[in-house]
Protein backbone atom coordinates (compact mmCIF):
# COMPACT_ATOMS: atom_id res chain seq x y z
CA UNK A 1 0.00 0.00 0.00
CA UNK A 2 2.82 2.42 0.85
CA UNK A 3 4.40 1.77 -2.58
CA UNK A 4 1.07 2.54 -4.27
CA UNK A 5 0.77 5.79 -2.30
CA UNK A 6 4.30 6.72 -3.32
CA UNK A 7 3.45 6.22 -7.00
CA UNK A 8 0.33 8.36 -6.57
CA UNK A 9 2.41 11.14 -5.02
CA UNK A 10 4.91 10.91 -7.87
CA UNK A 11 2.01 11.11 -10.31
CA UNK A 12 0.72 14.28 -8.66
CA UNK A 13 4.21 15.81 -8.73
CA UNK A 14 4.47 15.10 -12.46
CA UNK A 15 0.99 16.51 -13.10
CA UNK A 16 -0.55 13.15 -13.98
CA UNK A 17 -3.50 12.10 -11.80
CA UNK A 18 -5.56 9.40 -13.56
CA UNK A 19 -8.53 9.53 -11.14
CA UNK A 20 -8.79 13.30 -11.36
CA UNK A 21 -8.53 13.11 -15.16
CA UNK A 22 -11.42 10.62 -15.39
CA UNK A 23 -13.59 12.67 -13.00
CA UNK A 24 -12.96 15.89 -14.89
CA UNK A 25 -13.72 14.29 -18.25
CA UNK A 26 -17.10 13.23 -16.85
CA UNK A 27 -17.77 16.86 -15.86
CA UNK A 28 -17.03 18.33 -19.29
CA UNK A 29 -20.56 17.90 -20.72
CA UNK A 30 -22.07 19.95 -17.85
CA UNK A 31 -19.35 22.59 -18.28
CA UNK A 32 -20.06 22.82 -22.04
CA UNK A 33 -23.84 23.10 -21.58
CA UNK A 34 -23.37 25.85 -19.00
CA UNK A 35 -20.99 27.77 -21.28
CA UNK A 36 -23.38 27.83 -24.23
CA UNK A 37 -26.33 28.77 -22.00
CA UNK A 38 -24.38 31.79 -20.73
CA UNK A 39 -23.41 32.76 -24.30
CA UNK A 40 -27.08 32.75 -25.31
CA UNK A 41 -28.00 34.91 -22.31
CA UNK A 42 -25.13 37.30 -23.13
CA UNK A 43 -26.54 38.00 -26.58
CA UNK A 44 -29.85 39.06 -25.01
CA UNK A 45 -28.28 41.18 -22.27
CA UNK A 46 -26.98 44.77 -22.24
CA UNK A 47 -24.40 44.09 -19.48
CA UNK A 48 -20.91 45.04 -20.79
CA UNK A 49 -19.00 41.77 -20.43
CA UNK A 50 -17.03 40.03 -23.16
CA UNK A 51 -15.86 36.43 -22.96
CA UNK A 52 -12.12 36.02 -22.36
CA UNK A 53 -9.88 32.97 -22.15
CA UNK A 54 -11.59 29.80 -20.98
CA UNK A 55 -10.76 28.95 -17.36
CA UNK A 56 -12.43 25.61 -16.55
CA UNK A 57 -13.02 24.88 -12.84
CA UNK A 58 -14.64 21.48 -12.95
CA UNK A 59 -14.66 20.10 -9.41
CA UNK A 60 -15.93 22.91 -7.15
CA UNK A 61 -19.58 21.82 -7.37
CA UNK A 62 -18.81 18.62 -5.48
CA UNK A 63 -16.75 20.28 -2.74
CA UNK A 64 -18.01 21.76 0.55
CA UNK A 65 -17.87 25.50 1.24
CA UNK A 66 -14.46 25.11 2.88
CA UNK A 67 -12.61 23.18 5.54
CA UNK A 68 -13.08 23.89 9.23
CA UNK A 69 -10.84 21.11 10.50
CA UNK A 70 -7.35 19.71 10.08
CA UNK A 71 -3.91 20.53 11.47
CA UNK A 72 -3.42 24.04 10.14
CA UNK A 73 -6.98 25.27 10.64
CA UNK A 74 -7.04 24.36 14.32
CA UNK A 75 -3.45 25.15 15.31
CA UNK A 76 -3.42 28.57 13.63
CA UNK A 77 -6.58 29.82 15.33
CA UNK A 78 -5.90 28.07 18.65
CA UNK A 79 -2.38 29.48 19.11
CA UNK A 80 -3.28 32.94 17.75
CA UNK A 81 -6.04 33.14 20.38
CA UNK A 82 -3.53 32.24 23.11
CA UNK A 83 -1.15 34.99 22.00
CA UNK A 84 -4.02 37.46 21.93
CA UNK A 85 -4.98 36.51 25.49
CA UNK A 86 -1.41 36.53 26.84
CA UNK A 87 -0.36 39.86 25.24
CA UNK A 88 3.41 39.26 25.22
CA UNK A 89 5.81 42.18 24.89
CA UNK A 90 7.32 40.69 21.74
CA UNK A 91 6.35 37.74 19.60
CA UNK A 92 8.63 35.97 17.11
CA UNK A 93 7.58 33.13 14.83
CA UNK A 94 9.87 30.55 13.25
CA UNK A 95 8.79 28.82 10.08
CA UNK A 96 4.99 28.86 10.45
CA UNK A 97 2.72 29.55 7.48
CA UNK A 98 2.75 33.23 6.57
CA UNK A 99 -0.65 33.00 4.84
CA UNK A 100 -2.11 31.23 7.88
CA UNK A 101 -0.88 31.65 11.44
CA UNK A 102 1.38 34.68 10.85
CA UNK A 103 -1.45 36.50 9.06
CA UNK A 104 -3.86 35.68 11.92
CA UNK A 105 -1.54 37.24 14.51
CA UNK A 106 -0.77 40.24 12.29
CA UNK A 107 -4.44 41.24 12.39
CA UNK A 108 -4.11 42.29 16.04
CA UNK A 109 -0.41 42.86 16.76
CA UNK A 110 3.10 43.02 15.33
CA UNK A 111 4.82 39.70 14.67
CA UNK A 112 8.40 39.00 13.59
CA UNK A 113 8.71 36.04 11.24
CA UNK A 114 11.91 34.02 10.68
CA UNK A 115 12.27 31.54 7.82
CA UNK A 116 15.11 29.87 5.94
CA UNK A 117 13.55 31.19 2.71
CA UNK A 118 13.39 34.90 1.79
CA UNK A 119 10.14 36.82 1.93
CA UNK A 120 9.23 40.36 0.98
CA UNK A 121 6.30 41.71 2.97
CA UNK A 122 4.69 45.14 2.88
CA UNK A 123 2.25 44.32 5.69
CA UNK A 124 2.92 46.82 8.51
CA UNK A 125 2.51 44.25 11.28
CA UNK A 126 4.89 41.64 9.79
CA UNK A 127 8.66 42.04 10.09
CA UNK A 128 10.75 39.39 8.39
CA UNK A 129 14.21 37.89 8.90
CA UNK A 130 15.77 35.22 6.68
CA UNK A 131 17.81 32.86 8.89
CA UNK A 132 18.62 29.17 9.37
CA UNK A 133 17.64 28.14 12.90
CA UNK A 134 19.91 25.08 12.69
CA UNK A 135 22.99 27.32 12.44
CA UNK A 136 24.77 29.17 15.26
CA UNK A 137 22.33 31.66 16.70
CA UNK A 138 23.34 35.32 16.26
CA UNK A 139 23.94 37.21 19.51
CA UNK A 140 21.05 39.57 18.84
CA UNK A 141 18.62 36.62 18.87
CA UNK A 142 19.80 35.10 22.17
CA UNK A 143 17.26 35.60 25.00
CA UNK A 144 15.52 38.19 22.87
CA UNK A 145 11.81 37.46 23.31
CA UNK A 146 9.21 36.43 25.86
CA UNK A 147 7.00 34.69 23.28
CA UNK A 148 7.86 32.38 20.39
CA UNK A 149 6.01 30.09 18.01
CA UNK A 150 7.07 27.32 15.65
CA UNK A 151 4.02 25.63 14.13
CA UNK A 152 4.29 22.63 11.82
CA UNK A 153 7.89 23.57 11.01
CA UNK A 154 10.40 21.79 13.27
CA UNK A 155 9.66 18.49 11.50
CA UNK A 156 11.22 19.86 8.31
CA UNK A 157 14.55 21.01 9.76
CA UNK A 158 17.47 19.30 8.04
CA UNK A 159 15.55 17.42 5.33
CA UNK A 160 16.38 19.87 2.53
CA UNK A 161 12.77 20.39 1.50
CA UNK A 162 13.02 24.17 1.74
CA UNK A 163 16.63 24.58 0.66
CA UNK A 164 18.01 24.02 4.17
CA UNK A 165 21.17 21.90 4.54
CA UNK A 166 20.83 18.17 5.21
CA UNK A 167 21.11 17.43 8.93
CA UNK A 168 19.71 14.25 10.45
CA UNK A 169 19.60 15.98 13.85
CA UNK A 170 18.31 19.29 12.49
CA UNK A 171 15.20 19.20 14.67
CA UNK A 172 17.37 18.81 17.79
CA UNK A 173 19.48 21.85 16.85
CA UNK A 174 16.29 23.77 16.08
CA UNK A 175 14.74 23.03 19.50
CA UNK A 176 17.94 24.12 21.25
CA UNK A 177 18.00 27.41 19.35
CA UNK A 178 14.32 28.04 20.07
CA UNK A 179 15.14 27.71 23.76
CA UNK A 180 18.12 30.04 23.42
CA UNK A 181 15.91 32.69 21.79
CA UNK A 182 13.56 32.78 24.77
CA UNK A 183 14.10 34.68 27.96
CA UNK A 184 13.84 32.46 31.06
CA UNK A 185 10.15 31.96 31.72
CA UNK A 186 9.29 32.82 28.12
CA UNK A 187 6.63 30.86 26.30
CA UNK A 188 7.01 28.60 23.25
CA UNK A 189 4.07 27.40 21.16
CA UNK A 190 5.27 24.32 19.29
CA UNK A 191 3.30 22.05 16.98
CA UNK A 192 4.40 19.12 14.89
CA UNK A 193 3.06 15.89 13.35
CA UNK A 194 2.66 13.06 15.88
CA UNK A 195 2.08 9.33 15.63
CA UNK A 196 2.55 6.09 17.54
CA UNK A 197 4.99 5.18 14.73
CA UNK A 198 7.89 7.63 14.71
CA UNK A 199 9.34 8.02 11.21
CA UNK A 200 10.84 10.20 8.48
CA UNK A 201 8.83 10.54 5.26
CA UNK A 202 11.61 11.93 3.09
CA UNK A 203 11.79 14.68 2.15
CA UNK A 204 8.44 15.95 3.41
CA UNK A 205 8.74 15.72 7.19
CA UNK A 206 9.43 13.82 10.37
CA UNK A 207 6.55 12.40 12.38
CA UNK A 208 7.28 12.22 16.12
CA UNK A 209 6.05 10.00 18.92
CA UNK A 210 4.96 11.86 22.05
CA UNK A 211 7.31 9.96 24.42
CA UNK A 212 10.23 11.01 22.20
CA UNK A 213 9.11 14.65 22.23
CA UNK A 214 8.71 14.62 26.01
CA UNK A 215 12.34 13.50 26.40
CA UNK A 216 13.54 15.96 23.74
CA UNK A 217 11.88 18.89 25.50
CA UNK A 218 12.30 18.04 29.19
CA UNK A 219 15.73 19.63 29.82
CA UNK A 220 14.78 23.02 28.37
CA UNK A 221 11.01 23.34 28.85
CA UNK A 222 8.10 22.66 31.15
CA UNK A 223 4.87 21.52 29.47
CA UNK A 224 2.09 23.94 30.44
CA UNK A 225 -0.64 22.56 28.19
CA UNK A 226 -0.91 19.91 25.49
CA UNK A 227 -3.57 19.71 22.80
CA UNK A 228 -3.77 17.66 19.64
CA UNK A 229 -5.58 17.32 16.34
CA UNK A 230 -6.59 13.72 15.77
CA UNK A 231 -6.63 11.58 12.67
CA UNK A 232 -10.21 12.78 12.20
CA UNK A 233 -9.01 16.39 11.87
CA UNK A 234 -10.73 17.55 15.05
CA UNK A 235 -9.11 19.49 17.91
CA UNK A 236 -8.76 17.92 21.36
CA UNK A 237 -7.81 20.89 23.56
CA UNK A 238 -5.89 20.79 26.84
CA UNK A 239 -5.52 17.05 27.33
CA UNK A 240 -3.52 15.55 30.19
CA UNK A 241 0.07 14.68 29.14
CA UNK A 242 0.45 12.40 32.18
CA UNK A 243 -1.65 9.54 30.86
CA UNK A 244 -1.16 6.21 29.15
CA UNK A 245 -2.94 7.62 26.08
CA UNK A 246 -0.26 10.32 25.77
CA UNK A 247 2.51 7.69 26.10
CA UNK A 248 0.83 5.75 23.28
CA UNK A 249 0.59 8.94 21.19
CA UNK A 250 -3.20 8.48 21.26
CA UNK A 251 -2.72 5.66 18.72
CA UNK A 252 -2.58 8.28 15.97
CA UNK A 253 -1.35 7.62 12.46
CA UNK A 254 -0.80 11.29 11.54
CA UNK A 255 -2.02 13.78 14.10
CA UNK A 256 -0.74 17.18 15.20
CA UNK A 257 0.56 17.83 18.71
CA UNK A 258 0.31 21.40 20.03
CA UNK A 259 2.52 22.21 23.02
CA UNK A 260 2.45 25.32 25.18
CA UNK A 261 5.84 25.38 26.89
CA UNK A 262 7.71 27.54 29.39
CA UNK A 263 11.46 27.95 28.97
CA UNK A 264 13.63 26.85 31.87
CA UNK A 265 16.67 28.92 32.82
CA UNK A 266 19.80 27.80 30.97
Amino acid sequence: MSILKSFRRLGRLSGFEPKRLVRNLSRLPGYTLGYWQLRREARASREPFKFGTLFPVLDEKSKPAGSANGHYFHQDIFVAQKIFANTPQRHIDVGSRVDGFVAHVATFREIEAIDVRPLTSTTPNIRFLCADLMAELPDDLVETTDSLSCLHAIEHFGLGRYGDPMDFEGHVRGIRNLHRMLKPGGRLYLSTPISNEQRIEFNAHRVFSLPYLRVLLKDDFDIDTFSYVGDDGELNPHTDPNTLEFEQSYNLRYGCGIFELTAKAA
